[in-house]
């Protein structure tokens, strides 16, 4: 079988450099373009020199080229937006992780899913996304426990994070509340907020160093805590995750697709 044909989205960035690496390193890989936007600095640069791989003899480019077989994107908001338009324009399937997007931007990307296939997922880790399945267990499980029950989630991420808190965290959020109720979300806490109300979702956003991602999910009853953690320890779990969800969606029919079907949740 010859190896998938993969077009980076957002290649000059962190989790872009990380992809082109492991990518490069993959024998069912075949990296056939590495995109990013004209105004980046690198622009027109070898993606492999930026990446610390060696020349791939594969510039920075704005257009997609033909002869794609998947894309990846780790971008910003406007230009997930744009490129899951291409992609539908063109059949491409694409994995994306892009987060930050508004409701608007997030329902121009699921627009792709009619016509190509799309896995959208705020995080392509597949610690986190079994880690998320656990969360949802825990919620329907103890959604009627006689004593109520308070969940926080406690998110952490480098400096240069834009958004908070991040879409994982979110995303956890989403899947408990549905499985639990709870109608209102609590971003932090001071002053006299007064007694917390079990039908409120608390966040806390931590932005220190050079933090890959840590993700905490607490379900607090009275005298005991559910907790469920996962720790990214560089990167590349990410990168892994992703090129896992490229594999999976080549090849499939129009339609969207979460992280869940990749691990055969």
């Amino acid at each position: 079988m010859p190896p998938l044909r993969l077009a980076i989205h957002g290649a000059a960035g962190r989790m872009g450099q990380r992809l082109i690496s492991l990518s490069a390193a993959d024998p069912s890989l075949k990296l056939a373009a590495a995109l990013e936007a004209p105004a980046n600095p690198r622009f027109g640069q070898d993606a492999g020199v930026i990446a610390g791989v060696g020349p791939l003899e594969l510039p920075l480019v704005s257009e997609l080229p033909e002869g794609i077989d998947v894309v990846v994107d780790f971008s910003v908001p406007a230009s997930a937006v744009a490129i899951a338009r291409a992609c539908a324009e063109r059949r491409l399937p694409l994995v994306t992780a892009t987060t930050g997007l508004d409701a608007a931007q997030q329902q121009q990307v699921l627009d792709a899913a009619r016509h190509t296939p799309l896995l959208w997922a705020p995080n392509m880790s597949l610690a986190v996304n079994l880690a998320m399945k656990l969360a949802e267990v825990a919620a329907r499980a103890l959604a009627h426990h006689p004593s109520g029950v308070d969940v926080e989630i406690i998110e952490q991420h480098h400096r240069y994070k834009e958004d908070a808190p991040s879409g994982t965290a979110l995303r956890f959020g989403e899947i408990i509340a549905a499985a639990m109720g709870q109608a209102r979300q609590v971003h932090g806490r001071s002053g006299r907020p007064g007694v917390r109300s079990r039908e409120e979702i608390g966040y806390h956003a931590v932005r220190l160093g050079d933090n890959p991602g840590e993700h905490s999910v607490l379900f607090g009853l009275l005298g005991e805590t559910v907790e469920i953690s996962v720790r990214a320890a560089s990167r590349d779990c990410y990168a892994h995750g992703a090129l896992a969800a490229a594999k999976y969606l080549a090849g499939k029919p129009p339609g969207l697709y979460t992280m869940g079907s990749v691990l055969g949740l």
